[in-house]
């Protein structure tokens, strides 16, 4: 596809590092260190794996409802990986469990409400 770069950079914001050191932490007090490590394992595939297609992620509902189509989201369950794409960037800006109340979440994170 003419202009569509191969592979895209993925950047994660401070608050995505803070928020995968949030959930190892959490995993390592309330489960198990290698429990953590096999979370965090996986997270950083799914953030690796958006340097291809990036725009096969779906659009969150909670900001679709509000015509809002500038963040995708990808899953590694319940973690939801919420990020935009940006020329041949994909930045990552939050990293959080999906049960968590994501509307209010993504409202101070992303839209700064």
């Amino acid at each position: 596809m003419a202009g569509v770069p191969a592979e895209f950079d993925v950047l994660l914001t401070a608050g995505a590092e803070q928020d995968l050191e949030a959930i190892y932490d959490y995993i390592c007090e309330f489960d198990a260190v290698a429990s953590a490590n096999a979370v965090l394992d996986a997270l950083m595939a799914v953030v690796e794996g958006l340097s291809h297609a990036p725009e096969r992620g779906s659009y969150p509902q909670e900001l679709l409802g509000l015509g809002i189509k500038e963040y995708r989201q990808r899953f590694f369950k319940p973690y939801r990986v919420i990020y935009r794409v940006a020329g041949s960037q994909v930045i990552i800006h939050l990293i959080a469990d999906g049960r968590r109340d994501m509307g209010t979440l993504l409202a101070r994170r992303l839209l700064g409400v």
